[in-house]
């Protein structure tokens, strides 16, 4: 079986841990992120 592909939206305390669990493991991918916020202009 292949890597199990991961996205994650927002990156606060939930999506922190997530991310560091996936980057953990040997079973996926590097995660993908989007910001929970609008970027400032």
């Amino acid at each position: 079986m292949g890597k199990i592909k991961i996205g994650i939206n927002g990156f606060g305390r939930i999506g922190r841990f997530v991310a560091r669990v996936a980057l953990q493991s040997d079973e996926s991918s590097s995660p993908s992120t989007t910001p929970s916020s609008p970027p400032s202009t």
